[in-house]
Parts: C-alpha cells; sequence; structure tokens
C-alpha cells in the first residue's frame, strides 16, 4: 500500500512556512511514512533551503502524478507568484498574502478532485491576507468557502486529548452570549460526525462548563442551569454520548486521562490554553465537518524569526503525521 499523499502549502513566504516546510520534508520520519508535495513558489523555497541548510532538490511539477518520491526530493507545485525585488521577509505584504492565499486555492483544489489524500497547513498573517484584498480572515473561512462547508469545526488534538471549539475568533463577552441550547446540541451533532469520519466511534463527549464550578447552581452565572444542561438532557434523549457540564479546570485532565473521547470547549481561549499548555509545538488543529481532511500547525508566521533558521519544525513534522493517521477515512 502507498503512503498517503498530502500536499503542504507554503503559508505566508514573508513568515517561517517556507523553513518548516523544508525541515519537515528533509526529515527521515516524514520520509518514511508520507508522500509530500508542496505549493508555494520556487524562489522562495530555494531561499528556505539556504536558510535552514538542507540538501533539499526542488522538483517543480504540474500535477501530483509528476512527484520523484524519493529522499532529499522536495516536489513543488511552483505558482511563481513572487517578485523577489519587493519581497522582504518578516514583513506584512500585500503580495504574500495574496499568494498565500492562491497557494491554499490551489492545494484545495487538489483535494477536492481526489489527486491528494489530505492537506497540512502553514501559516498564514491575517493582516496580509486583509492587505492582499483576500476576503477571508483565515484558513477555517477559506477551507469552509472553498469546499462548500458552512461552520466548519475546529477540533485541535494532542497526545490523544481531541477539543471541539464553540466559537473561534469573536470577543470573549460574544462567546458567551453565544452559549445557547440550540447552538450546543447542533455542535455536538456535528462533532459526533466529524469523530465518525477520522474513524473515532467509541466513547463519550464532554462538555465544559462556562462559569467557575459551573456556575454553582447559578451562584455565579446561569449558562450551566439555563442553557448547558438543557442541551445535554436533549442530547442523552436523542442517544447521543454527552455529558457535563463538567468544569473546565478538571474536564481536560480526564480527557487526557481517557475518560472522554472529545471535549467541547465553549470558547477561544479555554480550549487552546488546555492544549497548549501541555504540549506547544504538538498541538495540531483538524478543521472538521468537509469533505476533505485538513490538519495544520497551531502556532503564527513568527515573523520576528523568519530568515533565522531558528523556527522549530515539530509542528509541522506532527501535522503531516496527524493527516498521514487520518487520511485513510477520507480516500474516495
Amino acid at each position: 500500500m502507498s503512503k498517503a499523499l498530502i500536499v503542504v502549502p507554503i503559508g505566508d513566504p514573508a513568515g517561517i512556512g517556507p523553513e518548516i516546510v523544508a525541515k519537515s520534508v528533509a526529515t527521515k520520519k516524514v520520509f518514511e511514512q508520507a508522500r509530500v508535495i508542496a505549493v508555494g513558489d520556487k524562489k522562495v523555497m530555494e531561499n528556505a533551503i539556504k536558510i535552514v541548510d538542507t540538501n533539499l532538490k526542488i522538483n517543480v511539477i504540474n500535477d501530483p502524478e509528476e512527484g520523484i518520491f524519493e529522499e532529499n526530493i522536495l516536489n513543488l507545485i511552483d505558482l511563481d507568484n513572487i517578485d523577489m525585488d519587493k519581497f522582504e521577509l518578516g514583513k506584512i505584504s500585500g503580495m504574500c498574502g495574496k499568494a498565500a492565499y492562491e497557494y491554499i486555492e490551489k492545494s484545495i483544489q487538489l483535494a477536492n478532485s481526489g489527486k491528494v489524500d489530505a492537506v497540512a497547513t502553514t501559516p498564514i498573517n491575517k493582516e496580509s491576507l486583509k492587505a492582499g484584498n483576500i476576503p477571508y480572515i483565515g484558513h477555517t473561512e477559506i477551507f469552509g468557502a472553498l469546499t462548500n462547508t458552512a461552520d466548519p469545526l475546529t477540533m485541535f488534538e494532542v497526545n490523544g486529548m481531541r477539543v471541539f471549539f464553540l466559537s473561534r475568533h469573536v470577543s470573549l463577552r460574544q462567546a458567551c452570549d453565544m452559549v445557547k441550547k440550540d447552538r450546543i446540541i447542533d455542535y455536538v451533532k456535528r462533532c459526533m460526525e466529524a469523530l465518525k469520519k477520522l474513524g473515532v466511534t467509541e466513547g463519550t463527549m464532554a462538555i465544559a462548563g462556562l462559569n467557575p464550578h459551573c456556575g454553582e447552581h447559578g451562584l455565579f452565572g446561569d449558562e450551566e442551569v439555563n442553557e448547558i444542561m438543557p442541551a445535554i438532557d436533549e442530547l442523552q434523549k436523542e442517544g447521543y454520548n454527552v455529558v457535563g457540564p463538567i468544569g473546565a479546570d478538571s474536564v481536560f485532565h480526564q480527557a487526557l486521562q481517557g475518560r472522554f473521547n472529545s471535549v467541547l470547549s465553549l470558547y477561544h481561549d479555554q480550549g487552546h490554553i488546555a492544549t497548549k499548555t501541555l504540549d506547544f509545538n504538538r498541538t495540531i488543529a483538524i478543521t472538521g465537518g468537509m469533505p476533505i481532511l485538513r490538519t495544520s500547525v497551531d502556532h503564527g508566521t513568527a515573523f520576528d524569526i523568519a530568515g533565522t533558521g531558528q523556527a522549530s519544525s515539530i509542528s509541522m513534522i506532527e501535522a503531516i503525521l496527524l493527516a498521514v493517521k487520518y487520511s485513510q477515512n477520507f480516500k474516495r
């Protein structure tokens, strides 16, 4: 059986994406478990290869079938969309934001057509996207639009612990207002479908509490009483294996111990803090609810160290390997 074919858009060219792609493709672990194709700009990747001091050779291809999957070969679909006379590492740039979008767009096209098994993404910069007149705030919104998926799900996986998010990039006040019975019911059902797609069919999902000690029956916050518990009651009556609310100060620890197959975090930082404190570099994002598989590093473009070669490739390697792990479930 051939190794999974993973496409990797190189991210914002001015950030660390190209460097961690080069480092990852050069590692024996990735070579042994995956066939990787990058989508980017040849000039940018040549520069990144020099920066990280690897002996990779670039093989420019137009189609995944043209790939040469041998050690120290970087198969690259070259979109040739960066003017190196205007290019600056570590800077916000509309040119780079537009280029990063085009790399993602091409990668999604390959996945949508079944030519690759999964997409593993690198960091992009929201300000550069805006400067490049790209009408999306980030990866999740791009993937949702280009796969015709309404409101894709975000799931983090680290050390076997899986965390979903009821809301993402909204203010904390807005996030609290989004903790509603109907939304929780909808998300739990869709999260469980996403887990099934990944091959996770056993176990219980836990719903995190919103307020300290889950509000102590309304003493300091009534969302648990009025919204969360009624949602869980209805889900259980419908046969869904879900429990809660469980205090956020303990539910993630219990999930890590194997008590739950996943946790629904009620707002962005609640789950981010739990996962990234456990292992920042190995916290990998999976976008669920789509017809294709997408994994991603969960760190930024790190403009401050771009071009220095210091960027760790651990997260990129883990994102590729996680894509391999789940890709079999998405084969067409």
